[in-house]
């Protein structure tokens, strides 16, 4: 069984709260990602801001704090969560990323459609001889 500790990403480009969200909206563009996980100052993870709730906000988003425009009601999982369960939390939901967090909700890995995308490629294919005949 693949776990999310297994295929989550682990270096993770991250804003806090009180940062403007000009500044959340660069970092994602900078970096090729669409959301950045929101934590405190003891990598608490607090929401997640997307460049959809930006574009959606309008041009005066820009001068806003990340914590104004983020959504703070969040899906995680553990590291030992099996990514069949998370996949299909995100089928059901429409949720692109669901963060992973240790039991204090510190932030320790992101697992996307992407990650979930390679796992399942690596498993079916047959060189890697993990593919059931």
């Amino acid at each position: 069984m693949i776990l999310a500790k297994d295929v989550m990403i682990r270096n993770i480009y991250t804003i806090h709260p009180n940062n403007r969200v000009a500044l959340a909206r660069l970092r994602m563009l900078r970096h090729g990602v669409g959301a950045l996980p929101v934590i405190d100052k003891e990598k608490k993870l607090k929401g997640i801001i997307t460049l959809r709730d930006i574009d959606l906000a309008g041009n005066e988003a820009s001068a806003l704090l990340v914590e104004d425009l983020m959504t703070t009601s969040l899906i995680t999982e553990s590291e030992d969560a099996p990514i069949n369960e998370i996949a299909a939390t995100m089928l059901q939901t429409g949720i692109q990323r669901i963060p992973i967090v240790d039991p204090d909700y510190k932030l320790i890995g992101l697992v996307t459609q992407t990650t979930i995308i390679r796992a399942a490629t690596k498993w079916l294919n047959p060189k890697h001889g993990n593919a059931e005949t």
